[in-house]
């Protein structure tokens, strides 16, 4: 992760949306008259970040939530006393299809002038089959109209809804023999994850879920760790999940497991600083083996931000991670978490031309000079694009 492949001074070559030829030096080859030249001197060229894990599309504010955390209430407390996950659901079911996917918009736009060029969206604040079904709708016509790419995850086992308060077991049977199989017939999602959490879904509500998942040829990633161990992320790697995600009360078996087992390890250091409680431990999964990709969690909950450059910031100051290592989190290791490292995540030959300009004179100031939009140019699948 510390190996990030740097040219001093060099060109990249596109045509059409992929990269041809990377090299150092200038270019010496012969160009068409219709070919665009743009300097670069002075600049730094990275592929564009792979937020590999977002809850970006729903309604509604939780500010009052955050205020009374500023005030000494817990996650818990507030989930307790009727906020949380549920607040944001009943918005999300209120709102149309037309209003999700505007609020969408603006936000994946947001998150494409600091430098995002692929995203993971879950679904999740429905949890009914119509509203779960509006969610992935929305999420794949995104997919369609929006220069970002995007992968769809099914997120229906994020929180058990109102209606199955009393009976949670039903709720895992509506996901597994109605929910499913719609789903994975019709496309609608590449992925299938859910909250294994104390309070929220067990370890063997979860494994029942991912069978029926991986039968039905979905992936798998799963929130794992996060509030408290119960085996969660020894779970997923008994799965081969391709992404275990969280990961702050990972134990040294989880550590052991995931290594194992071949998945990424998607470290979301937003949500320790919004929600003021430990990081996971970086520095011993990474010096563990395990390949570790850095993603923001964007929701209105517990991390209101999409920016991957506060979150490397993040990672480097509070995790200890390197800057190299918190490139490689954002861009190549986000990709390979999406099963997409073969596509996009760095700059080599046959990869898409998702390509970031940065207003600076040395690629570590991009974590070292936070809070501040340092992009000059976005290249999206050899496009220039003009915001």
């Amino acid at each position: 992760m510390r190996q990030i492949g740097i040219i001093e001074e060099g060109y990249v070559l596109i045509e059409d949306s992929s990269i041809v030829q990377v090299g150092a030096g200038s270019f010496a080859g012969d160009l068409t008259e219709e070919a665009t030249v743009l300097d670069c001197e002075g600049l730094v060229a990275l592929p564009g970040f792979v937020d590999a894990h977002t809850h970006l599309l729903f309604a509604g504010s939780r500010a009052n939530e955050f205020a009374m955390r500023a005030e000494g209430k817990s996650y818990q407390d507030i989930a307790a006393a009727g906020g949380g996950i549920l607040s944001t659901v009943a918005a999300t079911r209120a709102a149309s299809k037309k209003e999700l996917k505007k609020l969408a918009r603006r936000h994946l736009d947001g998150m494409m002038k600091l430098g995002t060029t692929t995203c993971e969206i879950k679904s999740g604040y429905g949890l009914t089959e119509d509203d779960e079904r509006k969610m992935l709708e929305c999420i794949n016509e995104l997919a369609e109209e929006h220069l970002m790419d995007i992968v769809p995850t099914f997120l229906a086992a994020h929180a058990v809804p109102p209606e199955f308060a009393s009976n949670a077991d039903a709720y895992v049977s509506l996901i597994c023999e109605r929910m499913l199989p719609y789903v994975a017939q019709r496309k609608l999602a590449v992925f299938c994850d859910a909250f294994c959490e104390k309070n929220y879904f067990s370890v063997e509500q979860t494994r029942r879920i991912f069978q029926k998942a991986q039968s039905l040829g979905l992936q798998l990633r799963l929130h794992a760790d996060q509030l408290a161990q119960i085996g969660a992320s020894r779970l997923a790697a008994e799965f081969q999940a391709v992404s275990v995600d969280h990961l702050e009360k990972i134990d040294a078996a989880g550590i052991r497991a995931v290594k194992d087992s071949g998945s990424i390890a998607t470290l979301l250091p937003g949500v320790s600083f919004f929600l003021n409680y430990a990081y996971p431990p970086a520095r011993e999964i990474i010096d563990a083996g395990i390949p570790v990709a850095l993603a923001s969690n964007f929701n209105p909950g517990s991390c209101m931000s999409y920016s991957m450059p506060m979150m490397m910031t993040i990672a480097c100051t509070q995790m200890g991670m390197s800057v190299e290592e918190a490139i490689t989190g954002a861009t190549l290791n986000g990709a390979a978490s999406l099963n997409l490292s073969a596509k996009t995540g760095s700059l080599e030959v046959g990869k898409q031309a998702d390509i970031i300009l940065y207003d600076l004179p040395d690629y570590r100031q991009l974590a070292y000079h936070f809070g501040t939009n340092h992009v000059a140019k976005i290249i999206k699948r050899g496009t220039i694009l003009e915001f």
